[in-house]
């Protein structure tokens, strides 16, 4: 629930204020008598907006704007006041306000004017996360089957808000795909708030996914809303999953179950409204086994699961994804427009991207964009280990040889081929016009090619 802090001095103005905001707007309250009061509230309470008067004596409004600047508080303000002064007015905004409105006006328009504000602050959250993430990772980009089969899913899934748990290899795409689940689903207006379990401190897991109050543990000097609060009405996005400890996997599985939250240091409930959607590159299930992963939790998380087929398997997207990330990379470098030429391509294409997939791919068109001084890579910017070796070459040679150039061909044509019979091995083998899947299986061993469909 939306809760609004109400700052004026005239306390009866304050509480009836407080109380329609509540009757119209349905917002939980909380009302503060002064400046300092207001700022120990803010420190306390977890506060969506506040509705805050200029016009007060000691600390006035204009004194708690600059606190909220100093002290780095984000949340959103609306000043009000009843003189009228529309200069005064600009010059809260210029302090930080996100707008202004006069006590007289009726509340049905006060009501809007919060829901607006809240709405900004949660654009401007949003257009932060893409900011961060244009260029870091390419969307699903690609025509192959494998990415077919995922964005068909992706779309039947979408509009169901039961949980689903992506697996794939690290560096898939997993995060990108539940972005999508999010895009399409009817939650897609609403927050994606996304949380890597295994880089948040163990202390801090339980207050980083369900809040804290003031005093919780040393360092709460306020109250705190968790990732589950902060994502309701929207999705909640829990990333490597595997890496929670037991404690937070116990607390988790109530959330899930009650759709309500405690937060730490806390007894009252919150009840959110957040779709979870869960990753993983573990086998979660040996992990049950092992006695690391809570199995009820894998039962509540697992009721749909989305497999991200790793780069290797594939590699006809390439291209795809090459033509998307080049001219990001190089707008994001400042430098010119640079192109890709077919042989550097296909080397590119052809090399197996088994130690972190689309995410190596992209750390190495970083590379390509840096070594190219001129307009067109080629394949003399392309660094030795990614040049594929037949099972007879130096790893030393750097050169372009016949032989080099026969085993790339030779590597390519069979992974297309896996590829376009969805990895299976004799099928394959018909497609290619071998005697039979061991021969495929043969030349498939001489190329280091193993996959998780292969017979």
């Amino acid at each position: 629930m939306t809760t609004v802090l109400v700052v004026d001095d005239v306390a009866p103005l304050a509480e009836q204020y407080a109380y329609d905001l509540k009757r119209v707007g349905g917002y939980a309250t909380l009302v503060a008598a002064g400046g300092r009061e207001a700022l120990e509230l803010l420190r306390r309470e977890a506060v969506d907006c506040i509705v805050l008067d200029l016009e007060m004596p000691g600390m006035d409004g204009f004194d708690v704007l600059r606190a909220i600047g100093e002290q780095g508080i984000r949340t959103p303000v609306i000043v009000y006041t009843g003189t009228g002064s529309y200069d005064r007015c600009i010059q809260a905004i210029r302090l930080g306000a996100y707008g202004f409105i006069d006590k007289a006006e009726p509340m049905e328009r006060v009501v809007r004017e919060i829901e607006n504000t809240l709405e900004r602050e949660r654009l401007r959250g949003e257009v932060a996360s893409l900011r961060r993430h244009v260029g870091q990772e390419s969307p699903l980009v690609g025509k192959s089957r494998a990415m077919e089969q995922l964005r068909a899913r992706i779309a039947r899934l979408a509009p169901i808000p039961s949980p689903v748990l992506i697996v794939g290899e690290s560096g898939s795409g997993k995060e990108l795909v539940a972005r999508e689940l999010h895009r399409l689903s009817k939650a897609g207006s609403g927050p994606f708030l996304a949380i890597n379990s295994a880089a948040l401190p163990e202390n801090l897991i339980e207050s980083e996914l369900f809040g804290h109050e003031r005093g919780a543990f040393t360092g709460a000097t306020g109250a705190r809303k968790g990732a589950f609060e902060a994502a309701s009405g929207g999705t909640l996005f829990l990333d490597e999953i595997g890496d929670l400890p037991a404690g937070a996997q116990a607390k988790l599985l109530r959330v899930l179950e009650e759709r309500q939250v405690t937060r730490v240091g806390g007894n009252r409930t919150v009840t959110v409204d957040a779709r979870v959607l869960a990753a993983t590159n573990r086998n979660l299930e040996q992990e049950v086994e092992a006695g690391r992963f809570r199995q009820d939790l894998l039962y509540r998380i697992n009721a749909h699961v989305l497999l991200v087929p790793p780069l290797r398997e594939r590699l006809s997207d390439v291209p795809d994804l090459v033509g998307h990330l080049l001219p990001y990379t190089c707008a994001r470098f400042g430098m010119r427009a640079k192109t890709i030429d077919s042989a550097a391509l296909a080397v590119l294409q052809a090399y197996d991207w088994s130690k972190n997939n689309v995410r190596e791919l992209r750390n190495i068109v970083e590379r390509l964009v840096i070594a190219c001084a001129g307009d067109r890579i080629t394949t003399a910017h392309i660094t030795p280990e990614i040049r594929p070796l037949s099972s007879g070459d130096s790893p030393h040679h750097e050169g372009r040889s016949f032989k080099e150039r026969k085993a790339a061909a030779e590597r390519g044509i069979v992974l297309e081929a896996l590829e376009r019979n969805d990895w299976h091995v004799t099928r394959a083998a018909d497609d290619l016009g071998l005697a039979d899947h061991a021969s495929l299986l043969k030349i498939m061993r001489r190329h280091g090619i193993t996959s998780r469909r292969a017979e």
